[in-house]
């Protein structure tokens, strides 16, 4: 938590008192880092992995910069999954409420027409990259007023392709906007976007400390095609609530129907389930009424469940930013967590260099293989390319 309050940090009366009202009285570190520099109209690069608070950290200053009385789409929010775009609308609406201002959520898998009309009577819009470019494609919607953009997950975003489409969003907004972009990195690829998207940005990193991050115990697990679901079904047996990951959605629901004949309960999301089974999934998973989740890494990315005693890689992270992503998952806000990965003899190089750029050297070794050498990271990200004159929001705080 920052010493800083809300208020300290510029935001309005109505805002503060929405978060007080659910509980938040303090900002977190990327809150007190963002929020400042988002309310005086700069473009920001934000490098903080998910479950830090960043939702909040560009949700909150931009309610405060949009006009209520301008009826347009002012914000425009992108990120990569369903579940992320409802969870950023869930957590923004009572701040933009108490405003006046009207939020819409915009994603594949619904029918276009409630969507249109909600979109329309917006203020701020949250978005899938693709089913926007629907909508735009049926000139139902303008992006002609947005003064803010915020890509979140802006990695993940790429990791899933949706490069070409950003390009196409982004072009299709003023040249003067302020640009928000929250990643897990702003190595590669990311950072190259960043700095083409924004204009004299500020950059802030934030980085967990341990005391924030909570305690997550690390083990790696040698196991083979026999071995893996019984060891898998041992360590369920121990967890409170588990997010079981595999690597494709047929393995993810045939791993939900060998875990039953074992006598445990469990529900699969991946891209293929329909935006209803994928919300009944989550909110079985969230009371606890099914305590694992099998889950791929696109479907998983919106997961934001508090209580998430172990994480198990069923099927192992191809690499790094995908192990942090996936582990990320349990050990938040203070609390403890475990998490798990499975190894089989022919990953054992691969996740061995995972394990080994992650310093969990030790940990590893209890597989019985070598761990191998880290590789380089990529190097610093390139900034500030587009050009955009200064300017003032004409929304009051």
């Amino acid at each position: 938590m920052s010493e800083k309050s809300f208020a300290d940090l510029g935001l309005s009366q109505p805002v503060v008192g929405a978060l007080a009202k659910h509980g938040m009285e303090s900002p977190f570190a990327i809150q007190a880092l963002v929020i400042e520099d988002v309310l005086e109209g700069r473009d920001v690069l934000a490098k903080s992995p998910t479950g830090s608070g960043k939702t909040i950290a560009f949700g909150a200053p931009t309610v405060d910069l949009l006009d209520p009385k301008h009826r347009a789409i002012q914000a425009l929010v992108l990120a990569p999954t369903r579940e992320l775009v409802s969870q950023i609308v869930e957590e923004v609406r009572p701040m933009a409420e108490a405003r006046g201002i009207r939020v819409a959520s915009v994603y594949g898998g619904v029918g276009f027409e409630k969507q249109i009309k909600n979109a329309r009577a917006a203020h701020m819009v949250v978005a899938t990259p693709g089913r926007l470019e629907d909508l735009l494609a049926r000139n139902a919607l303008s992006l002609a007023d947005v003064e803010i953009l915020v890509l979140d997950e802006a990695d993940r975003m790429l990791d899933m392709g949706f490069r070409p489409a950003v390009d196409r969003l982004v072009k299709k907004c003023p040249d003067d906007r302020q640009t928000l972009f929250f990643s897990a990195t702003l190595d590669g690829e990311a950072g190259r976007i960043a700095g083409e998207y924004t204009y004299e940005a500020v950059t802030h990193e934030h980085r967990p400390t341990e005391e924030s991050r909570g305690e997550i115990e690390h083990r790696f697990r040698a196991v083979d095609r026999e071995t893996r679901l019984p060891a898998l079904v041992a360590e369920l047996n121990q967890a409170e609530l588990a997010l079981v990951f595999v690597r494709t959605k047929r393995g993810a629901d045939r791993l939900v129907k060998r875990l039953e004949t074992q006598g445990i309960k469990a529900v699969a999301m991946h891209g293929n389930k329909s935006q209803n089974q994928r919300e009944r999934a989550l909110a079985a998973f969230e009371s606890g009424k099914v305590n694992t989740l099998v889950a791929t890494d696109v479907a998983a990315r919106g997961i934001d469940v508090d209580g998430v005693s172990h994480v198990i890689n069923f099927d192992a992270p191809d690499d790094r930013e995908s192990y942090v992503h996936r582990i990320g998952r349990t050990g938040r806000a203070g609390r403890s967590g475990i998490g798990i990965t499975f190894v089989e003899a022919e990953q054992a190089k691969d996740v061995g260099r995972i394990a080994s750029a992650l310093e969990l050297h030790r940990e590893f070794e209890g597989t019985g293989f070598a761990t191998a050498r880290p590789h380089a990271t990529g190097g610093p990200a390139r900034r500030n390319r587009r050009r955009r004159p200064p300017r003032k929001h004409a929304g009051s705080r």
